[in-house]
């Protein structure tokens, strides 16, 4: 079985007047990682067999090492693509079909309206949006190769508004 886990970068700041990529998170956005960690780690066997892979995009960078570390994931298993600072959905198939198969787990960490495209594209939900440091796992119980994925099941789905305690 593979699992995709989806996880759009953290709220950013427009605080200063820097390019889109460069843009930093804004301190909810650390708040919201943990939330969201919080709530994955009991549903989330951390093994070997399991990469994340992360836009370079400094947003999205930022939240993914915030993932890396709580989930104690090696920097062998962590990657900066500069393709996945993308909003196509395409391009994210292309990225994903790539990946070797002896990683049952892959985590993305990226930008909309490419996550949500692909979510409603392999998953058996309709999301509107995924919100920043959203996530949603789909699982493929019937694959076993990266570059036959298909139809998939969404697991769940993660999103910080959900777990906050306001």
């Amino acid at each position: 079985m593979k699992s995709l886990i989806l996880v759009r970068h953290g709220k950013s700041s427009w605080k200063e007047n820097l390019p889109d990529k460069m843009r930093p998170l804004k301190k909810r956005a650390f708040r919201d990682a943990n939330l969201v960690l919080d709530a994955l780690k009991p549903n989330l066997k951390v093994t070997s067999k399991m990469l994340v892979l992360s836009s370079t995009a400094t947003r999205a960078i930022t939240t993914a090492q915030l993932f890396k570390q709580g989930l104690n994931v090696s920097e062998s298993e962590f990657k900066r693509l500069d393709a996945l600072y993308t909003f196509n959905h395409e391009n994210l198939i292309d990225i994903i079909q790539q990946q070797h198969n002896k990683y049952n787990t892959i985590i993305l960490f990226g930008h909309n309206p490419a996550f949500t495209n692909l979510v409603n594209l392999w998953g058996d939900k309709s999301i509107i949006n995924i919100p920043t440091t959203g996530l949603v796992k789909i699982d493929f119980p019937d694959t076993e190769d990266w570059s036959k994925l298909k139809q998939g099941s969404v697991d769940y789905c993660l999103y910080p508004k959900n777990l906050r305690n306001e």
